[in-house]
């Protein structure tokens, strides 16, 4: 056990330090974005409005006139697009919540139903193990109904009260604006100011990083897409009732780590087989069937080949980081992983992090051949061919 240690001691030092600095990260961002979140808004909107301003600009418009007319067409879109979608998803989800009662009470009949006819088909049954198993299903169906009444009601609640984000995004805009208006000067400060070695680590980002950041977001917006368009389209042509508002909580769930459109069908899908619906319970079962498989065909290659991260250890991370540091750490965690595997690539693993060379033929961190790099850019020196203390 002591050789262990004394082989690898160097190498867990060097992997805790990493750790540690990811960490580290993780907790001043999830600080940072709770005192400042316009900020962070603000650089997000700026993304958004930034392209229209500078095209204006070049037309010859004033910066602070085009900046100030790709604010107001972007504030005109979105709140249009989120008054209207948001007035539809509130009056369906409050007739659900409401229909609620409804349901549970149809389930419990259709399950003392069940439960006499096999009690009357059967005399092998013990005493008292229908009215056990009538209680059981019963306080399951409550405790769904409950549990789906709460979840109802707390969507409907963030969509109805929302002034801290309507606050926060007021002054995000204001912020974009002004940023907008002064980013000429901000970049010829960087670019006078900043020292060589943030230069550097910025040229890096920006290769490596932001592209692949842009390339998770763009892949992650066409998988969501894709399933709200399918069970849209599918729900439609079922003729069931609040089919957007189904389709936009099927494409919430999507979004959300290990959750996926199933915790929305397989409660649905058995109450239909309960209360008899089987042939919509069959089509629905086809529905999940049909987006499950196709978001795990189409997932590696849209996701994969944009990030080259795979989509179990993305998850992971995102549970993690939402654990130890919520919302903030569910935001930064692509970010982090996609450094992460671009530092990999480019063998800042292999050169930082000191290993036993006699216990291995090739690095366990040296980049696989399937490693992308910039091209032009060196490989970090390998430090095999450095004597090690």
């Amino acid at each position: 056990m002591l050789s262990l240690y004394q082989k690898y001691w160097r190498t867990a030092f060097d992997i805790a330090l990493i750790v540690f600095t990811v960490w580290l990260i993780m907790f001043a961002f999830s600080y940072l974005y709770k005192i400042a979140t316009p900020v962070f808004l603000s650089f997000l909107i700026f993304l958004c409005i930034e392209p229209l301003a500078r095209r204006l600009n070049k037309l010859g418009i004033r910066k602070a006139i085009s900046s100030g007319i790709s604010v107001l067409l972007f504030t005109a879109v979105l709140l249009g697009a989120l008054a209207g979608i948001g007035f539809m998803f509130y009056h369906q989800t409050s007739e659900l919540v409401e229909k609620l009662p409804k349901y549970q009470t149809q389930v419990e009949a259709q399950i003392r139903s069940i439960t006499a006819e096999i009690q009357q088909r059967s005399d092998s049954l013990p005493d008292g193990l229908a009215d056990k198993l009538q209680g059981a299903a019963e306080n399951i169906v409550k405790f769904g109904t409950k549990l789906a009444t709460n979840l109802f009601n707390g969507t409907v609640g963030f969509v109805s009260s929302f002034s801290s984000f309507v606050l926060n995004f007021s002054i995000a805009l204001i912020l974009a604006y002004f940023l907008s208006v002064e980013i000429d000067m901000w970049k010829r400060l960087a670019g006078q100011r900043s020292p060589k070695t943030l230069k550097t680590a910025f040229t890096f980002l920006r290769e490596n990083v932001f592209r692949g950041i842009g390339a998770y977001l763009k892949s992650q917006l066409k998988l969501i897409s894709i399933t709200f368009l399918v069970i849209l389209i599918a729900l439609l042509a079922l003729q069931v009732n609040n089919a957007l508002t189904i389709a936009l909580l099927a494409a919430f769930f999507d979004v959300l780590p290990l959750l996926g459109v199933s915790t929305l069908f397989i409660p649905w899908i058995l109450y239909l087989f309960i209360v008899g619906q089987t042939g919509l319970a069959i089509w629905l079962t086809a529905l999940l069937l049909v987006v499950t498989l196709t978001r795990q065909f189409l997932e590696p290659r849209i996701t994969g080949q944009t990030v080259g991260v795979s989509a179990f250890t993305m998850l992971a991370f995102m549970m993690v980081s939402l654990s130890f540091f919520g919302f903030a750490g569910l935001i930064l965690a692509p970010i982090l992983m996609i450094l992460l595997k671009a530092l990999y690539d480019q063998g800042y693993f292999h050169r930082w992090i000191r290993w036993p060379k006699e216990e291995f033929i090739v690095s366990p961190f040296h980049p696989s051949a399937s490693g992308t790099t910039v091209p032009g850019a060196p490989l970090p020196p390998d430090p095999s061919d450095e004597a090690r203390p």
